[in-house]
């Protein structure tokens, strides 16, 4: 595939000699460019994907209806396998609702697997830019080595978003983005730059809060350059929920106005992210664990530890606390630990992935206590999944995460508290896109003499880029060294490789 040009990834999708033509189809003269919260793709499979738009000409009105009136919009969409569209593969016209935002949700199939595409949309006249997408290999074969990319935590106040561009230019063939990709909270006045209006609570709200990150051309472009899969944290409702419990007070809600906001949050959700309708949101949940299979080489285990977790134990934070070991504890529920479970169980591919949220190894600082919201605040449903996949003979368990805002590598143990025992799988933990501002540039290991398991620390922004293949998995971690500033350059911090068949980091 021909690496798209400047004009092509940022404009594209201009009318060019030779290409095929979009629909003809009446245009108002005055219609505005509607296509400013750019395109994406996501859900590869080995004969479809999805690809995504929402119409916007004004993204940050107050309504959250992006300058759109009260009116649906058809949508035409067209895949190709070249960026001039000169030969269709797949095309057809879809319905941009109002009651949804005008976003809409395409499953373009008939694709050949392990394949490159190009695609694009027409509406009001307008032509959207071009996206770079991606089939998964067919059942039974391996396809082509995988770069895959995994990035969170994306707070807009933070920074600027240079990782996302230099992980577009990295050229990856998947996307993994675990949670926080937007922020709930009220604009901070000095911020590097400043979210619109008070803490969102309302479905205009959220709507209009995506739109002011999804018009940064920097997130596009991460999403025009590969398909992306998905899963939300805490932030995309608010912060450290579970279930539904909230963390605090503020702002003062009732129980039915509670209900409402994760309604909302939830909706918005799946109308800003390229998910299958199969994941659309009923009410105030959203099925959103789910298993995405890349050939023979690798199992994606997406799951949602939001939804169906016990509420922090010893009122969260980090806590010495015995409770966090009781057995009834879970951060999945039992419904996904069955589901993980079972699929661990069909060695379907020579890597199983799980992509979280937060961190999985233990984690104890010098007095004891740990993160009562991450996996140490819920230590039996850990061992019952590590165990889990020691008893199914699991190959190659690789957790991937997020939340932390530090990029760590973390060899998982069959005992913690022994440093001996057995290493029985690897953690790889991305750091923020943008949260926490630009960091200092340590890495220097944090609480490593009573965890000697953790294998690598920075605190500088970036994402991970991981390259899957039939013998290892290379991890590189990439970073740039200042967000507060736009356009800085990116860098490999440290790589490892995880090798089929021995779980664990070595050191490139």
């Amino acid at each position: 595939m021909r690496n798209l040009s400047r004009r092509t990834f940022v404009l594209g999708g201009l009318a060019v000699a030779g290409a095929a033509a979009l629909p003809t189809r009446p245009a108002s003269a005055a219609a505005p460019y509607p296509f400013k919260l750019g395109i994406a793709s996501g859900e590869p499979a080995p004969d479809s994907v999805v690809l995504w738009t929402r119409l916007a000409p004004s993204p940050l009105n107050a309504d959250g209806q992006g300058g759109m009136a009260n009116a649906d919009v058809v949508v035409d969409w067209q895949v190709s396998t070249t960026d001039r569209f000169t030969t269709l593969v797949a095309s057809g016209s879809v319905t941009a609702r109002y009651a949804d935002a005008h976003s809409v949700h395409v499953v373009a199939g008939g694709l050949a697997p392990d394949a490159d595409y190009f695609y694009r949309f027409r509406a009001q006249g307008h032509v959207s830019p071009v996206g770079r997408t991606r089939t998964a290999p067919a059942a039974g074969t391996f396809g082509r080595d995988l770069v895959m990319a995994f990035a969170s935590c994306a707070h807009y106040e933070s920074g600027y978003y240079t990782a996302y561009r230099r992980l577009a230019e990295d050229s990856p063939g998947l996307v993994l983005h675990l949670g926080d990709y937007i922020y709930e909270d009220a604009t901070t006045a000095g911020s590097v730059r400043e979210h619109l209006g008070a803490e969102i609570v309302s479905l205009a709200d959220y709507r209009r809060r995506y739109a002011q990150y999804k018009s940064d051309p920097d997130l596009q472009a991460a999403h025009a350059a590969a398909p992306w899969l998905v899963v939300p944290d805490d932030h995309e409702v608010e912060n450290n929920y579970a279930t539904n419990t909230r963390a605090d007070s503020s702002p003062a809600l009732t129980a039915a106005q509670w209900t409402a906001r994760r309604t909302a949050a939830y909706r918005a959700y799946y109308e800003n992210m390229p998910l299958r309708p199969s994941a659309a949101p009923s009410g105030n949940s959203i099925p959103l664990y789910r298993r995405v299979q890349w050939g023979q080489l690798a199992t994606f285990h997406m799951l949602d530890t939001r939804q169906f977790r016990s509420d922090q134990a010893c009122g969260d934070g980090w806590k010495v606390c015995a409770d966090a070991d009781l057995t009834s504890r879970t951060l999945t529920g039992s419904a996904q630990e069955t589901w993980l479970l079972d699929g661990l169980a069909q060695h379907s591919g020579t890597w199983d992935v799980l992509g979280q949220q937060v961190f999985f190894a233990r984690q104890y600082d010098a007095s004891g206590a740990s993160n009562m919201d991450a996996w140490d605040g819920y230590r039996a449903s850990r061992s019952r999944i590590q165990q889990g996949w020691v008893q199914r003979a699991v190959r190659n368990p690789l957790v991937l995460t997020g939340d932390v805002h530090r990029a760590w590598a973390n060899d998982l143990k069959a005992d913690y508290a022994n440093p001996g025992s057995a290493t029985i799988g690897t953690e790889l933990v991305c750091t923020s896109i943008t949260s926490g501002g630009d960091g200092t540039g340590s890495t220097t290991i944090p609480n490593v003499a009573n965890n000697p398991h953790l294998r690598f620390h920075s605190d500088r922004r970036g994402y991970t880029r991981t390259t899957i293949s039939r013998t290892q998995v290379r991890a590189d971690f990439r970073a740039v060294p200042s967000v507060t500033e736009h356009g800085a350059a990116v860098s490999t911090l440290r790589s490892f490789v995880i090798l089929d068949g021995q779980p664990g980091l070595q050191e490139v």
